[in-house]
Order: structure tokens, then C-alpha cells, then sequence
């Protein structure tokens, strides 16, 4: 069983826990969830960075990566910063990360959000929207076409921009679809951890050109984006890059004004 199954695994037991506790009502009920959202898409679109800054404690990969920073902190420094949006790890066992990250980025930024989940079940869309959050992650590895269709066609009713993730052509094909805002390329094999921005630039030319482009994952200079930008690439996730330092925002700031110069 390789790093993602186990994720996977956990995370079955994890959200029927979790179903049993709290029930959808009550999610709804929560003061957030008929906010009105913030489409990541159009940011993108209209933005001349296209960065969404990452806030991450540790990962698989990497055991740490920075678990001393307040993330209302990182959320205001992100947004100061001008970033297009914020993905938010909401994984716990795996990441260090919760939904109470995303309720206090969502109080101290008005950015959108993306929720950076390994989704598997409409129970977390609607927990998505309850803290906060304007985008869900879809990861193709771990659905099926169905799967996808059921879960992008409810995020979309619950007005929720959907980021639709692949590693590779036939993750790709199997996950086209109207309901997807975002198409996302993560230039990380989540059986091996290797990286490569070769992924994302072989991926380019089959990506449908009314989706977004956003590439994910080991991105850490202003070349790389340039380099991407080729390839019709508008979204470019970091997240270690900036996190790694004391001041993710700050980080951001400086590598944002280097790549409009």
C-alpha cells in the first residue's frame, strides 16, 4: 500500500466519524455557509502573478516544514502580499492541518480559500463551505469519472469553485468535464514523491482551453513560472517555498514584485 492509499484509507474512517458526529444540518446552519464565495477562477484569469500561496505545516515529503506560525498571520501576510488565493491543509494526520485553519484564514482574510483536502465524499463540500472556504480540491487519482461528476456538479450548486487535480494523460482524460473551473497539474508523483515540471508542460497541450491551468508543485523561481506561462499555465501553487520561511508573506511579497519586474 503506497502513501496515498494509506491517506485514502484514514480518510474513509476519518469522515464517517466524523458524519456520525456532526450531523449536514448542522454544517449548514453555520454562519458561513451562505456567504457569498469568491471564484478563484476569475483571479486567475485577471490576475498578472497567478500565485495561490500554500499554508502547510509538515507533509509525507517533507516531516517539517514550518509548525511555529499563526496561520491568521500567514493568511494576512498572503493577502498583503497579493497573492490570488490561499490553499489551506486541512488534513490532519498527514499535513498538520484542520478545518479551524480555515475558519481563522477565512477571519483574517477576505481572499479566496481553497481547502486542500483529499476529498472522497459530499459530507466534506458541505463542510467546506461551512468554514469558510470558496474552492475544493479534486484529486482524479482517487476518484472515479462518476465520482468526480457527482461531487464537481454539488460544489458547484453550493457555488464553490472546483480545482480538478491530475498527474498524468489518462488521469487527465477520464476527468474532463463542464462542472470543472480549474484544471490543476501536480508535477508530484503521489506514489513517489519525485518532481518534475516536465508533467505539467507534457499535460499542457491536452488541456481544454475553458478550463484555467494551474500547475502544482515544485515551483520555486520566477523562471519556472515563466517557463510555464509558455505553456498557457495562469495558476502556480507554492507552498514550501514560502513556508519554509518566517515570513511566508513577506517571502511572497518580495517574489511577486520580482516576477512583474
Amino acid at each position: 500500500m503506497n502513501i496515498l492509499d494509506k491517506i485514502v484509507a484514514d480518510k474513509c474512517k476519518e469522515v464517517a466519524l466524523k458524519k456520525a458526529l456532526i450531523p449536514i444540518a448542522q454544517l449548514e446552519a453555520s454562519v458561513l455557509f451562505n456567504r457569498a464565495t469568491n471564484s478563484l477562477a476569475t483571479a486567475l484569469r485577471n490576475s498578472d502573478s497567478g500565485i495561490i500561496a500554500e499554508h502547510k505545516r509538515r507533509s509525507p515529503s517533507r516531516s517539517e516544514i514550518n509548525q511555529g506560525l499563526n496561520v491568521q498571520d500567514v493568511a494576512k501576510g498572503y493577502e498583503d502580499a497579493g497573492v490570488c488565493g490561499m490553499s489551506v491543509l486541512t488534513d490532519g494526520k498527514y499535513f498538520g492541518g484542520s478545518l479551524d485553519d480555515l475558519l481563522l484564514a477565512r477571519a483574517a482574510a477576505q481572499m479566496p480559500l481553497l481547502r486542500k483536502e483529499f476529498i472522497i465524499d459530499e459530507y466534506q463540500l458541505v463542510e467546506a463551505k461551512a468554514h469558510g472556504a470558496d474552492v475544493i480540491l479534486l484529486i482524479a487519482a482517487i476518484l472515479t469519472r462518476e465520482e468526480i461528476k457527482a461531487l464537481s456538479e454539488l460544489a458547484k450548486s453550493l457555488q464553490l469553485d472546483v480545482l480538478l487535480e491530475v498527474h498524468n494523460e489518462e488521469e487527465l482524460h477520464k476527468s474532463v468535464m463542464p462542472s470543472l473551473d480549474m484544471l490543476g497539474v501536480n508535477n508530484r508523483n503521489l506514489k513517489t514523491f519525485e518532481v518534475s515540471l516536465d508533467t505539467s508542460k507534457a499535460l499542457s497541450q491536452l488541456i481544454p482551453a475553458d478550463f484555467v491551468k494551474v500547475s502544482e508543485s515544485g515551483i520555486s523561481s520566477i523562471e519556472a513560472i515563466q517557463d510555464l506561462r509558455a505553456y498557457g499555465y495562469e495558476g502556480f501553487l507554492i507552498g514550501e517555498n514560502f513556508m519554509k520561511t518566517d515570513d511566508p508573506g513577506q517571502s511572497a511579497k518580495v517574489f511577486i514584485a520580482e516576477l512583474k519586474r
